[in-house]
């Protein structure tokens, strides 16, 4: 029987919520850990967090909610995803074992635009009922914010199904969802040859109606040898800079094309993969405040070896965020907490980097900075509550699931731990 419970029927978070360790940094950059603390939530807000001892005493008639002694972070944030698709790829799966390269996946009919036929095909009750069970996986790991991304409709009525059922999730589960347009993710079928057309039609028509719809928070482009130039990438970009909407980029994954620099000009949230990322590109978004997103899934899944320059990074003080960049074909992983593992073992990421990567940086990613990434007064309730001894099991545990309970929005809307609660 599944501990998340109905949407609908969640309870309230509100009261003080005590006997709690606080992670290091749950409390904000170089904040220290925190052995018996509480955290008071008042309408669905924390409003006081901090060492018991120095709870102020207006809150001592409050309700309690027993933690249990457990370990605390922020709510999780996965903040680079292609949640709502239609159909899997599998057979890729079988392809790379094969033998078969990313590109000649892509080129033989696979990839990008397999998923685009399937999601098609598809009704929005049908998209957003795939959907469900993926977004479940994840919330059970402590994600309390998600970015989806569009880009398996490639025209205007599918891209908007998949924006439409990306809002749909984010009511339905009091989850925080960021939709990301990515009408320039691969080329249509209908459009073959065409590809100045077809962005276009991204620019001139998908997206001014998606975005006066208010079905987009960013806009991210593929810019990449199989996807789209830098010069089709920038005209996406200038149109999303009219529109006000801020931009992020699929970079440097296969082939270093200068796009992260480019991204870092129009001051780009994030830029994500990054395998091949230059030098320069690393001073254009240190510059920019722009900040890196780090996909081990993919690069795992791809069996890439040309690590991300991740020492380079840490020089420069780019901020690294964790994602799992889910997703039907190079990145099929529905486990946050994997991905920090990877992060770890592959990036070579300290576990504080990893951890940072999820929550404070993620938030960053989203330009969600402000409300979401730590425990801080005025920010909704969003955090996680570890049976866990160290912080440093969050990486360390392979395939297990801790039965965590989670704070979302106010709600207790996982309670893995059982916890106890009394109204006195």
């Amino acid at each position: 029987m599944s501990n998340l419970l109905p949407p609908l029927a969640l309870p309230s978070a509100d009261g003080v919520w005590q006997h709690l360790h606080f992670a290091p940094e749950a409390l904000g950059a170089g904040a220290s850990a925190l052995n018996d603390a509480a955290i008071v939530v008042h309408q669905g807000s924390i409003v006081w967090a901090g060492p018991h001892s120095a709870l102020p005493e207006i809150y001592s008639s409050w309700s309690k909610h027993d933690g249990l002694g457990a370990m605390v972070t922020p709510g999780l944030i996965d903040c680079h995803t292609h949640l709502v698709y239609g159909g899997q790829r599998s057979n890729e799966f079988a392809m790379r074992l094969a033998g078969a390269s990313y590109e000649e996946v892509a080129r033989a009919g696979g990839g990008i635009v397999s998923s685009v036929k399937a999601t098609r095909e598809c009704s929005e009750d049908e998209l957003f009922a795939a959907a469900v069970p993926r977004l479940k996986a994840l919330l059970h790991e402590g994600v309390c914010a998600i970015e989806i991304k569009s880009g398996y409709g490639l025209s205007l009525e599918h891209e908007r199904k998949q924006l439409r059922v990306a809002r749909r999730l984010g009511e339905s589960f009091h989850v925080t969802v960021r939709t990301t347009f990515l009408g320039a993710h691969a080329l249509p079928p209908e459009y073959t040859g065409r590809s100045d057309d077809y962005i276009q039609l991204v620019c001139q028509e998908m997206m001014p109606s998606l975005a006066a719809e208010g079905l987009v928070d960013a806009v991210d482009v593929f810019c990449e040898t199989i996807g789209f130039s830098l010069a089709q990438t920038e005209r996406v970009f200038q149109t999303a800079q009219k529109l006000g909407l801020p931009v992020k980029l699929h970079a440097e994954q296969l082939t270093d094309m200068g796009g992260s620099a480019l991204a870092a000009r129009y001051g780009a949230l994030s830029c994500d993969h990054i395998e091949h990322l230059s030098a320069e590109g690393i001073a254009a978004m240190r510059e920019a405040g722009t900040v890196a997103v780090l996909l081990p899934g993919a690069y795992y899944t791809l069996r890439d070896t040309h690590l991300p320059p991740i020492d380079a990074l840490r020089s420069a003080g780019v901020s690294m965020a964790v994602s799992t960049d889910h997703n039907p074909g190079t990145s099929p992983s529905l486990s946050l907490l994997l991905m920090i593992n990877m992060a770890c073992t592959l990036f070579r990421l300290t576990v504080p980097e990893a951890l940072a990567g999820v929550t404070r940086h993620a938030a960053k990613a989203l330009g969600l900075q402000t409300t979401h990434g730590q425990i801080a007064v005025g920010t909704p309730a969003n955090f996680v509550l570890w049976p866990l001894s160290d912080v440093s099991e969050l990486a360390y545990w392979l395939g297990q699931r801790p039965a965590c309970s989670v704070v979302r929005q106010g709600y207790l809307a996982v309670d893995g731990m059982s916890l106890r609660r009394n109204t006195t």
